[in-house]
């Protein structure tokens, strides 16, 4: 056995002269393990929104969205999107045409944004399980074109679910000459009928701004017939998605962008690392302060043991040994103070999970839930592991040699 570790480990759990050096260990061990255990608990709260909010756009966002690099639409005939529409491994491929336009109700209005979709638009996604209200999915009947608003859409235009007029959509005339006189004369003029039923993504950048229509009707609308805003795939089951994402993108080149799910809410979820990465330093920095009664408990130590210091150097320790003892303290320290806290941590996620401690609202039903997530992620707790152990280690290995030099 390594000669200092076996004599730190015997300083460590056993009782010295003094009661505070046991004291002042178990309070550093405490400080550490309650220092790991509040990065596990907020990192994996942090997690616990990611995967909430990811959840919440799967309804809405597709498996892969493929649009023009250059302009706004691109023709649907384009060669390369009816390749990439002819892999084996493409289940649905919807065209989308998508642009702003002014909504008009009972003297009401808001800026929206028109997402005219293929009839398969309910195959690609999950919208079928977002929709509230007594009517059904449908996008088109005869000569008629439905919107479906979003709930908060639909309450800034004071619709309902089922709203008895047409709904009213204005989009500015692309091509021709202005009539100066006639104010109205810029814009393009429709209408839209109720389905009875909106949908609620649960996501205001969603529920608060878009219109689901058919594609017909935005391409009268914006003019853009033959073209698309952009082509949204699902895959089949069982498919290679990262496989056929690289496929796609060597297919689209420079032409086309090809984004996945995270990358549509490219914007959400790099605030969201940002922000778990500053709380991540800053309870490590939390951290190394806690490291700081290490120190404290290993000078202590030291101090204590100066005979038994002289009785090791009798029998031939060297000061290179004498020194790597106490080092091996301040890492056992560490060490079980990481353990410690890495476990309580998972303990207080678990139960968080099964009982929902940590509440969001005094009354049910006011947020999308009642409870603070929770998503324990292997590679934080390994890094929250590494974290500690490197600020332990790094801690006492300075402090130890230079009060060696002077105590010792």
């Amino acid at each position: 056995m390594n000669f200092p570790f076996y004599i730190a480990r015997r300083y460590l759990f056993s009782k010295k002269s003094t009661h505070a050096i046991n004291l002042i260990s178990g309070i550093s061990v405490a400080g550490v393990a309650v220092a790991t255990m509040a990065l596990v608990v907020t990192l994996s709260v942090f997690n616990g929104f990611h995967d909430l909010i990811a959840s919440l756009f799967t309804n809405f966002d597709p498996q892969l969205k493929i649009e023009p690099l250059k302009g706004k639409a691109a023709p649907a005939d384009d060669p390369l999107l009816i390749q990439i529409k002819s892999l084996p491994q493409i289940e649905v491929a919807t065209e989308c045409v998508e642009d702003q336009a002014i909504a008009m109700y009972n003297g009401r209005q808001a800026m929206v944004m028109i997402k005219g979709v293929d009839d398969n638009f309910d195959s690609l996604t999950y919208i079928r399980d977002i929709l509230v209200g007594e009517g059904t999915y449908e996008l088109h009947a005869a000569d008629l074109d439905f919107g479906i608003p979003g709930i908060r859409l639909a309450e800034v235009l004071a619709t309902g679910y089922n709203y008895e007029h047409p709904l009213k959509i204005f989009a500015p005339r692309r091509e021709g000459q202005l009539d100066m006189t006639d104010p109205t004369d810029g814009f393009v003029e429709d209408e839209l009928y109720s389905p009875g039923v909106l949908f609620n993504v649960m996501q205001a950048k969603y529920d608060r701004n878009y219109i689901v229509t058919s594609i017909g009707f935005a391409r009268r609308l914006f003019d853009r017939q033959g073209m698309l805003s952009s082509l949204e795939l699902r895959l089949k089951n069982g498919s290679d998605f990262e496989a056929v994402k690289s496929r796609i993108k060597e297919i689209a080149g420079d032409k086309y962008s090809v984004k996945d799910r995270y990358e549509q809410q490219d914007d959400t979820f790099r605030i969201m690392k940002v922000e778990k990465l500053i709380a991540y330093l800053f309870l490590t920095f939390i951290l190394i302060v806690a490291c700081f009664n290490i120190i404290g408990s290993l000078s202590m130590l030291m101090i204590d043991k100066k005979n038994d210091v002289v009785t090791l150097r009798n029998l031939g320790a060297n000061d290179r040994q004498i020194v790597h003892i106490f080092l091996f303290e301040g890492r056992m320290i560490s060490f079980m103070g990481a353990w410690i806290g890495v476990l309580l941590g998972l303990l207080l996620c678990w139960l968080q999970q099964q009982f929902g401690i940590v509440s969001l609202g005094k009354s049910a039903g006011t947020f999308i839930i009642d409870a603070y997530p929770v998503s324990v992620h292997p590679t934080d707790i390994v890094l929250i592991f590494i974290t500690v152990i490197a600020a332990g280690f790094l801690s006492v290995w300075y402090p130890v040699r230079y009060f060696a030099k002077r105590l010792l």
